[in-house]
């Protein structure tokens, strides 16, 4: 009995245990409910201050130097410090190659900072506060300045060089810069508010504006609109906020000198003689000519081959609506002479100058560049001394074009191209598809077979990177009759209208699919002859490919060795 009492007493200690133990679990889970439910009240308390206060005071402010440009805020991509010394507003030769002009350079030859951009070429020295732009000298309030290893550049005296507006707002450490060629727009505020961060309902004040104050528009998304303020902040207001978008300047769109494509075609003549008489006379579909007026002498100077026959042929292509685009070549020069000529940066100068001072004179619309036979170790040089060109030439309306070979060949034929940088300054660059095997070939072969070319384009788009609408190309009107005797080869030049009386009554024509060219082959004594024919249907299985590749158009060289029907074929094909 007493252990049944024992055991019933034992059992009520375990039961009132475990309703002390329930009740502590629920107390504890109140007070963690109340927690909760306090914190939770905390929490939308401190947003809503946080929303008033937030709306009220602008928590964002710089603590270095910001950099806006054109409405983007670039300063983590600054390479170094921006330096405002006396007003003055300095940016590191670094950075002025990054955000605007990746060609800059230190010509160490006559100590200056050489800087292009657009229609500008600018030297700026380390002391004499002086600035030359486009061969103006011009007093400016600064020089660049070097500080350990870094190059500074005033970039707020050189305005007139990048074509921008810039501003530095003092308050915010905000130094704005605008591009004077592209759109801008502003609106007027209708009321003062805070403006954001982000869209989002609760985030940082960047500013504030005020009923009346003028910001410039950057986009509208939804209810919402990006803003700069006059402080050169940028964030967002709702688009009830503004008012009267208003256009302060339009995006500058440079037109084309010839709409649609391009029908080019040399015009040769030594420096021996004279510019053909084309009085009376036209060429179907042709809308550039380009006489070899110029040439570059052992001096590295501009000599030029105009006289009253090339004011005649001038008057007589403008008569006919045709573009005159003259060819400066340095085949007279030659290799010693163009390297030292690239290798001097005065050279370079003078040569530019006195390009510029003819084409003004001629009243010219273009300039065709024809720099072959080069140093592969001047090919940088040679990009800088067409970089240094183009902005002068622009300046003027007159329009750049170079040439260039495949880029795969011989040291002093093809590699002494950097074909993707001039690629990116010229307005065309005209790939001379022929002489695949030319004159100082030992073995026989075709002037420009279809799969040579068409490869040969495609690395001019691909791996160079070309943009198509400046690419135009280059075919022949001339092939090779191959004549090899006991195993010595030679070739001689036959113009594309004089074919037929070289090929024997009877000779057998076979075309080749893969170079789409017809193909003779004959035995004259105790030689062998042959020749890769250019004709109609191997001229426009290559003008195919400026229609599938969408290119500027095409060049031709040279005049007077093409048959006349070529003309039309042209016209037809690329529907000029």
């Amino acid at each position: 009995m007493e252990d049944n009492k024992e055991e019933i007493y034992e059992g009520n200690k375990k039961v009132k245990a475990k309703r002390i133990k329930n009740k502590e679990e629920i107390n504890r889970k109140k007070k963690n409910i109340i927690k909760v439910f306090f914190g939770l009240i905390a929490l939308v308390i401190i947003c809503i201050i946080g929303f008033i206060v937030n709306d009220y005071i602008i928590l964002d402010k710089n603590k270095a130097v910001n950099l806006v440009i054109n409405n983007n805020n670039v300063t983590v991509n600054l390479r170094k410090d921006i330096l405002i010394e006396d007003n003055v507003i300095y940016l590191s030769k670094q950075d002025i190659s990054n955000f605007f002009d990746n060609n800059i350079y230190e010509e160490k030859q006559i100590n200056q900072i050489i800087t292009t951009s657009g229609k500008k070429i600018a030297e700026i020295g380390f002391e004499g506060n002086k600035i030359t732009i486009n061969g103006s000298q011009k007093t400016i309030y600064a020089n660049a300045i070097r500080k350990e290893d870094t190059i500074y550049l005033p970039i707020s005296e050189m305005l007139n060089v990048y074509d921008i507006e810039i501003k530095y707002h003092e308050d915010t450490k905000v130094v704005t810069i605008d591009s004077l060629g592209r759109e801008q727009k502003k609106a007027i505020v209708s009321s003062n508010k805070a403006v954001k961060s982000s869209t989002k309902t609760i985030s940082k004040t960047v500013d504030r504006i005020k009923k009346g104050d003028s910001v410039v528009v950057i986009s509208t998304s939804g209810n919402y609109t990006r803003i700069r303020t006059s402080n050169g902040k940028i964030g967002f207001v709702k688009s009830s906020n503004i008012e009267n978008e208003y256009i302060v300047r339009e995006d500058m769109v440079e037109e084309k000198q010839i709409e649609g494509r391009i029908n080019l075609t040399w015009d040769y003549f030594s420096e021996y003689g004279s510019a053909p008489d084309r009085s009376g006379t036209t060429i179907e579909g042709v809308n550039v000519v380009s006489p070899s007026f110029f040439y570059i002498n052992k001096d590295g100077k501009l000599m030029e081959n105009v006289g009253t026959r090339g004011l005649d042929y001038i008057n007589w292509a403008k008569s006919n609506g045709y573009k005159v685009w003259p060819m400066v070549g340095n085949a007279e020069a030659g290799l010693t002479a163009t390297s030292n000529l690239m290798n001097s940066y005065e050279k370079r100068r003078d040569l530019i100058e006195s390009i510029v001072q003819v084409t003004v004179k001629y009243k010219l619309d273009g300039i065709n560049v024809d720099f072959e036979n080069m140093r592969m170790e001047d090919k940088d040089l040679y990009s800088r001394f067409i970089i240094e060109l183009a902005p002068r030439l622009k300046e003027i309306g007159v329009v750049i074009s170079v040439d260039v070979t495949a880029p795969d060949g011989g040291e002093t034929w093809s590699l002494c191209y950097d074909r993707y940088t001039l690629g990116k300054v010229v307005d065309y660059m005209i790939f001379m598809a022929y002489d695949q095997y030319g004159v100082s070939s030992n073995r026989p072969g075709t002037t420009a077979g279809f799969n040579w070319v068409k490869l040969s384009l495609n690395k001019f788009l691909t791996t160079e990177e070309i943009n198509p609408d400046k690419m135009i190309l280059a075919v022949p009107f001339y092939t090779r009759m191959w004549t090899t005797i006991d195993g010595k080869t030679t070739s001689n030049t036959v113009a594309m209208r004089n074919v037929s009386r070289v090929i024997p009554d009877g000779v057998e024509m076979k075309w080749d699919e893969d170079l789409k060219q017809n193909y003779v082959e004959f035995m004259s004594g105790n030689s062998k002859k042959q020749m890769w024919i250019e004709d109609l249907d191997s001229l426009r299985a290559k003008i195919s490919l400026i229609n599938e590749n969408n290119l500027a158009g095409v060049a031709s060289w040279v005049k007077d060795m093409e048959s006349e029907s070529v003309w039309k074929m042209f016209k037809e094909e690329l529907s000029l």
